[in-house]
């Protein structure tokens, strides 16, 4: 059993409510708790790929990766434990979708850490279910209520649409650059000019605008695009449809699923896992990229100039080369020999 965060720990807490309910967990899962819960049944519905990973190994089909809720998954459960993300667009999101499929009467637990601004889950449920505030702990809150008027969810109202280089770009709430191109891939973006042809991974690729801005001014490149966020993958997919591109978009926790040699690996790789900061998906991204580089393979990343990707890229691959750089970013590449 992995440790809990303190989101579930604030949950242990009150185990005595769910012994004979029917739960649904979901919202930002970072443990194995799910799988340890007693009641009358437990399901878990994640959108992140390698939190799905860890918990279907426990749980099976009693595990679900998506990005939407299937209502045939969520209708048996009556009792529903949320941990709350870090964007408010994303919790206001999959509440909308998951209190569609619930129950009236249906149980509400929402938890989170105060930084994440869990208090805002009051005036969010407002007319859905009155929350009041039951437990605080480890710099958490906890809120309960029961589901008074279940939602209508669209999932067409979520959508967010913007141009990068008249390249259309679609994003579902809590993915990478939701509403805009972000100051780092639009610096990568720049670096990306001279002809490319062959196959090229977007690893992390959020809203696949790095993918579709290449595969666009370069209409022979073969594109495969990967991430562990449901809500990436389907945005990637709206976003290469929505260019007429195409291209292979695929689940993976970096290489996990990853199977192909690459002429080009790009990535704005992330540095956070969930509220925290987690250097180990950027670490693995950089150390195993020659495995998946051709010779003569490039990888391109993007990242904060503080971080510490240059020694990394130097063990990885021998050396490195800073492409473009601004007061907090910088642009490296480095090439398989």
């Amino acid at each position: 059993m992995s440790l809990l965060t303190p989101a579930s720990e604030v949950i242990q807490r009150h185990l005595e409510h769910f012994t004979d309910r029917h739960v649904i967990l979901a919202g930002d899962i970072q443990d194995e708790f799910a799988a340890t819960l007693e009641a009358a049944s437990v399901r878990v519905l994640t959108n992140q790929y390698h939190h799905w990973q860890n918990l279907s190994r426990l749980m099976g089909e009693n595990a679900q990766f998506a990005a939407i809720a299937d209502a045939d998954f969520i209708q048996p459960c009556n009792t529903l434990i949320y941990f709350w993300p870090k964007n408010k667009q994303e919790a206001c999101f999959q509440l909308d979708d998951l209190c569609t499929h619930l129950a009236v009467g249906s149980q509400i637990f929402i938890v989170g850490e105060n930084r994440s601004g869990v208090k805002s889950a009051e005036s969010i449920m407002e007319g859905i279910a009155t929350l009041q505030k039951i437990d605080s702990a480890r710099r958490c809150g906890l809120y309960y209520g029961e589901l008074e008027h279940p939602t209508h969810f669209d999932i067409a109202r979520w959508w967010r649409r913007y141009e990068v280089e008249e390249v259309q770009i679609h994003a579902l709430p809590g993915v990478f650059s939701h509403n805009e191109l972000d100051i780092g891939s639009d610096l990568l973006l720049s670096t990306l000019n001279e002809p490319i042809t062959g196959n090229l991974l977007d690893l992390a690729c959020g809203n696949g605008v790095l993918a579709a801005v290449v595969g666009t001014h370069n209409p022979d490149v073969t594109l495969t695009l990967s991430d562990v966020s449901a809500a990436a993958i389907r945005s990637s997919i709206a976003t290469l449809q929505a260019n007429q591109l195409k291209g292979k978009v695929i689940a993976s926790d970096a290489y996990s699923d990853i199977h192909d040699k690459f002429d080009w690996i790009i990535s704005n790789p992330p540095f956070h896992d969930g509220l925290n900061t987690n250097y180990s998906a950027a670490e693995n991204i950089i150390y195993q990229a020659p495995k998946y580089l051709k010779k003569g393979g490039r990888f391109r990343i993007v990242a904060n100039a503080f971080l510490p990707y240059p020694d990394m890229l130097d063990k990885a691959f021998g050396s490195h080369e800073v492409l473009a750089k601004t007061g907090k970013f910088k642009v490296y590449q480095a090439i398989k020999r």
